[in-house]
């Protein structure tokens, strides 16, 4: 028997008042799916460099819908859809200049904590009160995410997406997984919200406690936001301070600014000198210190002195400590450092990057991934070494914590140069690499995130832009544009006081794992009584 590739169901052929019925009820069952994937697609939308951070709660609104009450196996399937509906868009700028290759290896190893976290909201959504549950079940994949493998990879946080948002304030109570609890357990609730009334109105009658969760799962984060402003305070503690932010540009986009080293170094000295005639001039305040980006000198200054001879110069020209971005190789390690360059000392303190990159700055599986492509291992050609203290630079008096680009997106990198002493913050960075790309964006709002969590000033000197002054209450009060050479000055406030996420540390991800593995080990034990009284 030869079928073809126009044969249809035999059913379809012996009653055609069936086939439109058939391929309806295809289409119903297509309708989950195309949710999961649409909601996640929503859920990107809310990111950065778009300020609409309320489409969040929407996002997983719909997700709710598209999870209570299904199998883990759907929701595994559901939640997968989800997460690559997300994350596929999201994390497009991973393939700026190495192609498709490694961005969707990313996408398809970080989605699969994504369907997790669908395979246990699908389990938790039969009990009372799931969206609390499913809400810390997020969470709890966000930690594990921020983990695993290669050290982890947090971005996509929820509460990354949230800087000019009213649940904001939450991230100086609980960090990270407070602020993104709140609003996952929002999305979950308006779900239940609208899905009891619907039933209220089918069956007139509905659970009050079922109605009274609901309810403050969506109350409950916006009074919590409110209630937390108080925290959110640009006060000087400590006096202020007048910084100089560096941003030298590059001379073209993509990875082989690399190959252009000495022009970055050139670069950075000569927008430093140019701030110095200005000051000179009287047109712009004399800073305090300044603040060059990562890898503004990727030719080493302890080995080469002419390197050595173009910072000096621009540290003298404008008369303050500068913190220098270098690359240098030190007892056969190479280091991603901070260097802090006194005008008359010279280098006098360093700082080594502690989180690195995994297939940027080091390569795990280099023998698999050059089997793959060789390229991809010539552009890390030796692996950087980790460092292993926080960095505080005493620059004029204040305290600077440093926090190179890529740590930003990790609690507890930002949370111990602010227990070790900083009064404000500064995150280097070095974003040539990624083009004109949404990365930029997403990494300028992590700063502001962090900004409220530790009630720091941020400052956020790149190579190539967007370079920003960012104020204790997340406000971005200075930026430069993309690919221009430009500085920013500005008097900013020191403070010492800690927050209640500073002091929590990462106590609140710990009890929110722990709600999720409690609403997680409820549901599976109730799914294992309902199978042995079925049995019975």
């Amino acid at each position: 028997m030869t079928v073809t590739a126009t044969s249809v169901d035999e059913s379809d052929q012996l009653d055609p008042q069936i086939a439109p019925a058939s391929r309806a009820a295809r289409l119903v069952r297509l309708v989950p799916a195309l949710a999961a994937a649409l909601s996640g697609v929503l859920l990107y939308v809310s990111f950065p460099p778009r300020t609409l951070w309320w489409l969040a709660v929407p996002a997983f609104a719909v997700f709710g819908w598209v999870l209570r009450g299904r199998s883990w196996k759907a929701g595994l399937g559901l939640g997968y859809l989800f997460g690559l509906g997300f994350l596929l868009p999201l994390l497009v700028w991973t393939g700026v200049e190495v192609g498709p290759g490694p961005w969707l290896a990313l996408v398809v190893i970080e989605a699969v904590f994504v369907a997790l976290v669908g395979a246990g909201v699908a389990a938790v959504s039969k009990l009372p009160g799931w969206p609390v549950w499913a809400a810390a079940l997020w969470i709890a994949g966000e930690a594990a995410r921020a983990r695993a493998p290669f050290n982890g990879f947090p971005w996509g946080k929820i509460a990354f997406g949230q800087a000019d948002g009213v649940f904001l304030p939450l991230a100086a109570v609980g960090g990270t997984p407070v602020l993104g609890f709140a609003v996952v357990l929002c999305g979950f609730g308006l779900y239940e919200v609208v899905r009891l009334a619907v039933e209220r109105r089918r069956t007139r009658a509905v659970q009050r406690s079922a109605a009274a969760v609901a309810l403050l799962s969506v109350a409950v984060p916006v009074v919590g936001a409110v209630a937390a402003r108080p925290l959110v305070s640009d006060k000087a503690e400590d006096g202020t301070a007048t910084v100089a932010v560096i941003q030298g540009n590059v001379p073209r986009a993509g990875l082989d600014f690399n190959a252009q080293r000495r022009a970055v170094l050139d670069y950075h000295a000569r927008e430093t000198e140019r701030l110095a005639a200005e000051v000179k001039a009287g047109k712009v305040e004399q800073p305090d210190f300044v603040l060059w980006p990562e890898n503004s000198s990727d030719i080493d200054p302890f080995a080469n002195p002419d390197a050595r001879d173009v910072i000096d110069t621009a540290a003298k020209a404008i008369g303050a400590p500068v913190s220098v971005g270098g690359v240098v190789e030190r007892d056969g390690k190479l280091l991603n450092e901070q260097i802090l360059w006194d005008p008359e000392k010279g280098p006098v303190d360093t700082y080594d990057k502690r989180q690195i990159q995994p297939f940027g700055e080091y390569l795990p599986l280099r023998s698999l991934v050059g089997a793959i492509n060789e390229n991809w291992t010539s552009m890390v050609r030796k692996d950087f070494s980790r460092g292993s203290e926080p960095g505080v630079f005493t620059m004029d008096g204040a305290k600077v914590g440093l926090v190179t680009c890529y740590e930003a997106a990790f609690d507890w990198a930002v949370r111990s140069e602010v227990t070790d002493g900083a009064q404000m913050i500064s995150v280097p960075s070095n974003n040539a690499t990624f083009d004109r790309s949404e990365m930029t964006y997403q990494q300028l709002a992590m700063s502001r995130v962090r900004a409220v969590e530790h009630s720091r000033t941020v400052t956020v000197p790149v190579t190539s832009g967007v370079s920003a002054i960012i104020m204790p209450d997340g406000e971005i009060t200075q930026r430069t544009g993309m690919f221009v050479a430009d500085s920013l000055v500005q008097k900013v406030p020191l403070r010492s006081s800690e927050t209640p996420a500073t002091r929590l540390g990462i106590l609140p991800e710990i009890a929110l794992v722990l709600v999720a593995a409690g609403g997680l080990g409820w549901a599976i034990g109730a799914g294992i009584r309902a199978r042995r009284a079925g049995h019975a």
